[in-house]
């Protein structure tokens, strides 16, 4: 670790470490945010934003809090979500993030199941939600509002300039103890309520430090922070990991503007999940079907020369003289694909999901360091990664130093290490159906070891047995099959069934100019969903070519397609963007039987 790491041993805690980051780098660019009405990206030094995060300690103190007191924040990615935290920690409280888009149900069953105390909103968007459940929210003093509400009918709600303390404070950080609660989390799920896993400073700040070993980040790096910060990943990643190494974060304006951010702030790192991925390779070959013979041929050698080079990087491949071709390859076609992402990043995380090995091939090989890892809320998140040497797509590379792996029943990867969580909040019950006795997280995927990586091959609970009896992993297909334009999300289904079936949420543009190709009725862009045999012959033709790897008990046979995008409103999507099966499958419980009972 670099001189400018602060190790474990001084910080102690997330308070802690904040404060010595203050210390050590005072004057230097912590974070960047963009302000409308100057439009323009303007910078915060640690030292300003620790002044202010007093300020925030000053006003939380008004309620009355004592250590171990939770508060909750409801906010999208912004400076304000960082120094609410840290005026909480600060002050031994413990923080409850709640995803800005869940349902008012879900988020005021967390806010009670955790008792929160004191609540941070952005404004009516999220007020508007919660005060139809209002009176359910019997623990809450008070309710935080960034921007002014018209109508402050709640005795609680209080805008923030009102609840600000004016003047100088000092900055508090209470002598909490490393295995103390910092946060409690509420794992999306796909299926039921919530669970709160409890993690303390000691998890975080261990995880933190292993990802630094393993994939350097320095203070001159800039990460673009666009995933939520109510989910792990991005916590540790994007929050936590840059404060550690003194590295600047810039928040994002949210996804609708992440393809002009990443252009106008140019980050070095990113961390995303693998629908980033997919929607820029998508995008790329949709262009390329416009472009004439000779741009693709060159896309094509510039992608065959580009994975040979990167293979040679790894120490897989010896020279070969197509390798004197890069250069000219990398200013004709890997620099403009480079520039979809900034133009500057030196390393891409992905997480939160499986990253098709083909789509991550393509980044690779046109100059984008993509590394792939692995982990769940319960692990702080993360258990392990690629590095930058010993990359394979296919993994999500080596544990990180301090945790261990192996396999237990069923080839379930199972983990141990300080980053395990403490247990779930109130639940003992499901604590140790997921600790062992030995302190072995059961993380329910199955996994198998090859040269020390880690190769994720299925979940437990998602495997699809055939009538036939033949398994297939439904991860894997819907990774493959959502490498097409015309499928923004796939969900496989066949449990019990003579042969498997995808349920398909269609991309109307790409889907419109396929029904016109094809001279389909107007129907088959306009109605819901889509019941015309002729028009799932052609998707069946579609996914074909994208699952074609696949062997012959896994071959598609019917499809249910819709129009109707799946979101994390409509409650198809959790909040990190996977699938919720059981979910999906029963809106389309009507439309599977029909195909079935078809044939």
């Amino acid at each position: 670790m670099s001189n400018s790491l602060i190790a474990n041993d001084i910080s102690m805690t997330l308070p802690g470490l904040f404060r010595e980051r203050v210390k050590r780098t005072p004057n230097a660019v912590a974070y960047r945010q963009y302000e409308p009405a100057g439009r323009l990206w303007r910078d915060f030094t640690w030292r300003q934003t620790a002044d202010e995060v007093a300020r925030w300690q000053a006003a939380l103190e008004k309620h009355h809090l004592k250590s171990g007191d939770r508060v909750g924040i409801m906010l999208n990615n912004c400076r304000e979500w960082m120094m609410f935290e840290q005026a909480a920690l600060g002050l031994g409280l413990v923080v409850v993030p709640i995803y800005t888009l869940d349902s008012a149900d879900n988020a005021v069953y967390i806010l009670n199941h955790a008792n929160v105390r004191v609540l941070l909103i952005k404004g009516y968007q999220q007020w508007n939600e919660l005060v139809s459940e209002s009176d359910q929210m019997r623990n809450i003093v008070a309710i935080i509002s960034i921007d002014p509400i018209q109508s402050m009918a709640d005795s609680r709600l209080i805008c923030l300039a009102q609840w600000l303390q004016k003047g100088r404070f000092e900055l508090q950080c209470s002598d909490g103890h490393p295995d103390q609660l910092a946060t409690i989390v509420y794992t999306s799920g796909t299926t039921g309520r919530p669970k709160g896993v409890m993690l303390s400073h000691q998890n975080i700040l261990s995880n933190v430090e292993s990802g630094l070993n393993a994939v350097p980040v320095y203070a001159d790096d800039m990460l673009l922070s666009f995933l939520p910060l109510s989910h792990m990943f991005e916590r540790t990643v994007g929050y936590y990991l840059p404060m550690m190494c003194g590295a600047c974060v810039t928040y994002s304006r949210g996804i609708k503007y992440l393809s002009e951010d990443l252009k106008e702030t140019q980050p070095t790192m990113l961390a995303s999940v693998p629908r980033v991925y997919e929607r820029v390779y998508q995008k790329v070959f949709e262009q390329l079907k416009e472009k004439p013979f000779f741009l693709k041929w060159l896309f094509d050698q510039s992608v065959r020369v580009g994975w040979y080079r990167f293979q040679y990087r790894q120490h897989s491949v010896g020279w070969h003289a197509r390798l004197l071709l890069w250069p000219v390859l990398e200013k004709r076609v890997a620099k403009k694909f480079q520039r979809q992402l900034g133009g500057k990043i030196r390393i891409s995380v992905s997480g939160g999901a499986a990253l098709s090995s083909t789509i991550s091939e393509l980044f690779l090989s046109l100059g984008i360091q993509v590394l792939q890892g692995y982990g769940l809320t319960e692990a702080s998140p993360l258990v392990s990664i690629n590095r930058e040497h010993k990359n394979d797509p296919a993994s999500v590379g080596h544990a990180l130093p301090g945790i261990d792996v192996k396999l237990g029943n069923q080839n379930e990867l199972l983990v141990r290490g300080p980053n395990v969580m403490l247990g779930y909040w109130h639940d003992p019950q499901a604590t140790r159906h997921m600790i062992d006795a030995d302190g072995w997280l059961h993380t329910g995927d199955i996994a198998e070891f090859r040269d020390q990586r880690i190769y994720i091959t299925g979940r437990i609970k998602e495997i699809i047995v055939l009538s036939s009896g033949e398994k297939l992993a439904p991860a894997d297909m819907e990774a493959a099959a959502k490498t097409h334009a015309c499928f923004d999300e796939v969900m496989i289904y066949g449990e019990g069934k003579p042969y498997p079936v995808a349920i398909i949420a269609l991309n109307p543009e790409h889907w419109q100019s396929q029904a016109q190709k094809h001279n389909l009725p107007d129907s088959a862009w306009t109605q819901r969903i889509i019941r015309d045999r002729t028009c799932e012959e052609v998707l069946l033709k579609l996914a074909g070519t994208v699952l074609q790897q696949f062997p012959g008990y896994a071959r598609i046979r019917r499809v249910v397609a819709t129009l109707e995008p799946w979101t994390v409103d409509n409650m198809m999507l959790t909040p990190t963007l996977k699938i919720k099966r059981a979910v999906i499958a029963e809106v389309f419980k009507d439309e599977i039987n029909r195909v079935y009972q078809s044939d």
